[in-house]
């Protein structure tokens, strides 16, 4: 492996740095463009947690020799990985270098040379993030072959280093490694068991292949289906409930939303001066006809009944003839009559408030005709939104 030994290194490992951006670029349009800006940065969620495809590595440095070569102290060095990832902080590669020194001219001779091409394997556990700075520990294996006037053979050799590298691209990394490699070559000087080196070497890592795809996301379990039998909200079971977040006590519909409840009984108004005192039947108390009167509290009682969380005020009010005192009592005395009526037909006490007398106040019409005093003689149910 002279000159094009490391003319073929550097075009192979063009070819493959081409070959992934050529892949990078036709992934591109697949992703949108709002990630597309960013797909050079971030690796993605790879299938089996790592990115697993085959890679190369070409690689250059410098040698600082053992003085006992007796060789230039410092060399340049070339070579070529071939590795794969394990495991997402593991790697294992192959890898081929060359390193020739100038041999001194006093144990060599003038113009000679000590070259080595190192055949071998080596691993690598990585720290931290995939997309982050990753230091690392590396140690390797590997025959030897020297070649100077003294000796031609093979002998084992070992490395172990530390190094740091950073993801460039999706499938590109940058790393830059120092190491000690130990050759127990005894050939060359017999009195010499072995020679201990220090290099460092920078790599451009090329992964072969298309990006894999990401893996699809685990389906969500679904949810427990409530027991209808047992759960509620506001009163509306959770199987029929649309909105089971609301606050409980908020008045709701039968499909659980909110509902504004109006409860009205305008139509129910009372004789002059009814009731009287101690009057407890109220049909007799009512306008004529009662029985319209009558259906509409009836719907009163149907509609409490149905949104059993609406709370009302029973109020009473009376026209404006007759004494403010007098008013007063009256309005009561129909605001009772009629709150007795509502719980006589099933609704709760505890939903009403009340009974309350406002007298001659808050008039609905005039009272300067027969027909607006008329419609003043009521009693209202006011719901407590």
């Amino acid at each position: 492996m002279k000159h094009k030994g490391l003319y073929f290194l550097i075009a192979l490992a063009l070819g493959g740095v081409g070959a992934v951006h050529a892949q990078d670029n036709t992934a591109a349009p697949a992703a949108s463009s709002s990630t597309s800006s960013s797909s050079t940065t971030a690796a993605p969620a790879w299938p089996n947690g790592f990115d697993d495809r085959w890679y190369i590595a070409p690689t250059v440095g410098g040698y600082y020799n053992d003085t006992d070569r007796n060789t230039r102290s410092r060399q340049f060095f070339y070579g070529l990985s071939v590795g794969k990832f394990i495991a997402p902080n593991v790697s294992v590669e192959l890898f081929v270098d060359r390193t020739k020194r100038k041999a001194d001219t006093k144990s060599f001779g003038v113009g000679n040379t000590w070259s080595n091409n190192n055949f071998g394997v080596s691993a690598r556990y990585f720290f931290g993030d995939w997309n982050s700075w990753r230091p690392y520990l590396m140690g390797g294996v590997m025959g030897s072959y020297h070649h100077n006037p003294l000796s031609r053979d093979w002998a084992p050799a070992a490395q172990a280093g530390v190094g740091i590298s950073k993801s460039i691209t999706d499938s590109t990394d940058f790393r830059v490694e120092g190491a000690y490699r130990y050759d127990w070559d005894d050939k060359t000087f017999p009195q010499h068991n072995g020679y201990g080196d220090w290099y460092l070497g920078f790599s451009l890592v090329a992964r072969l292949g298309a990006v894999p795809a990401a893996a699809a996301p685990a389906a969500a379990p679904a949810p427990a289906a409530p027991d209808c039998s047992k759960q509620f909200r506001n009163g509306v079971n959770l199987c029929d409930n649309k909105c089971p977040d609301l606050p409980e006590g908020t008045i709701v519909g039968p499909d659980g939303c909110p509902q504004k409840v109006v409860i009205d009984l305008k139509g129910v108004n009372f004789k002059f001066d009814r009731p009287k005192k101690g009057e407890t039947n109220i049909e007799p108390a009512l306008a004529v006809p009662s029985s319209d009167s009558l259906a509409i509290l009836d719907q009163a009682v149907d509609t409490l009944k149905r949104y059993p969380q609406v709370k009302v005020m029973v109020a009473g009010y009376t026209d404006s003839v007759g004494k403010p005192g007098y008013n007063q009592d009256l309005s009561e005395r129909r605001a009772k009559i009629v709150y007795d009526y509502l719980t006589a037909h099933g609704v709760d006490a505890s939903r009403l408030e009340g009974p309350t007398g406002h007298g001659e106040a808050d008039p609905i019409d005039s009272n300067k005709t027969d027909a607006g005093r008329a419609r003043n003689r009521r009693t209202e149910l006011q719901v407590q939104q």
